[in-house]
């Protein structure tokens, strides 16, 4: 007997996995990559979730894509957006239809995952669970160990596949009994509870809606909102600045055929700027003034190079910083 595991990422997801795998059950942990997940570095004792996953299940994590589907449903998901750009609902339909079309090639008899009653406000109270395991065609065959019995049994559940007394009651959004469940398990490591999902973030959500509204949806520029202070300085024309080292160098690697790279000269120490889009000469000289606010200036001006990539050779740019009041106009 075997179940695909929906592996989150998060804390309720590995629980469900153990619960299950503890019941004689085969799993086959399964990881959605979505372009907007996102978890801390720090997390799983400095593993990724690849190898906590193995360390922690003993199973191979296995990872689909659905970064296309994905982007197709957020343009217009049937049940609406939570408290930000977040299609809870849609997103828990969309992973379970894939996942239910994996079954028979895992040879797979049910689907599990970490969700718990009560803890996410749009997605998991009992309409929403319900409405997710009907849209999915996986009625009675979607287990969800830790909170099974607070819920309608499953199928596994009845035809004793798994033992109903072996599963959980957990409700709410308190995570003291699922910590408790880590400590009995001896899982360490896991990320804390602040939210995997730059959807359900305000401030990524406003810069999401500004490429929406431009048509500019596709997987790099949201790769791009992930990095930088953003400005929509035209109706085609954006500029990102750096805010460290390391997304200096993001920048100045990501810059494809097309855009432009705003690099410091030698009179001043700044961050690497990119601009995307169609640029005019003025575009251009507010570029160099915006990036011209974040550079350790030495003068009244700075000196910037702005290349035209994949030209090898740059305008030199002389400006000064772009007032404040102009800035928080421009700024996403």
């Amino acid at each position: 007997m075997k179940a695909i595991v929906l592996i989150s990422g998060g804390l309720d997801s590995i629980l469900a996995a153990k619960i299950i795998k503890d019941q004689g059950i085969g799993i086959i942990p399964l990881n959605f990559r979505v372009p907007f997940s996102h978890v801390n570095p720090h997390s799983y004792n400095g593993m990724g979730l690849v190898e906590f996953t193995k360390n922690t299940l003993g199973e191979e994590l296995r990872v689909a894509d659905v970064n296309k589907d994905f982007i197709e449903m957020l343009l217009n998901p049937r049940y609406g957006f939570g408290t930000h750009m977040n299609p809870c609902i849609d997103c828990k339909i969309l992973m379970l239809l894939k996942s239910k079309e994996l079954m028979q090639e895992f040879c797979a008899k049910f689907i599990v995952t970490g969700e718990v009653l009560g803890q996410r406000p749009m997605s998991q109270h009992k309409q929403a669970l319900s409405r997710i395991e009907a849209d999915a065609g996986l009625k009675g065959l979607l287990l969800r160990p830790l909170s099974a019995k607070n819920l309608i049994p499953t199928i596994p559940e009845a035809e004793g596949w798994v033992d109903r007394d072996k599963l959980f009651n957990i409700s709410g959004r308190s995570r003291r009994m699922q910590i408790d469940l880590a400590k009995r398990f001896g899982i360490s490591g896991y990320p804390n509870a602040s939210g995997g999902c730059l959807l359900t973030d305000r401030q990524f959500s406003v810069r999401l809606k500004d490429l929406i509204r431009h048509e500019e949806l596709s997987l790099r520029n949201i790769e791009l909102l992930k990095i930088g202070r953003h400005f929509r300085i035209g109706e085609n024309t954006k500029f990102i600045v750096g805010r460290n080292e390391k997304e200096n160098k993001y920048l100045e690697e990501r810059a494809a055929a097309g855009d432009y790279l705003f690099l410091t000269e030698e009179n001043a120490a700044g961050p690497v700027c990119l601009g995307v889009g169609d640029f005019s000469e003025e575009q251009i000289m507010l570029s160099g003034r915006i990036a011209c606010r974040y550079y350790d200036l030495r003068e009244d001006a700075v000196k910037i190079s702005c290349r035209h990539v994949p030209d090898k050779k740059g305008l030199s740019l002389s400006v000064n910083p772009l007032g404040e009041g102009d800035l928080a106009g421009l700024r996403l």
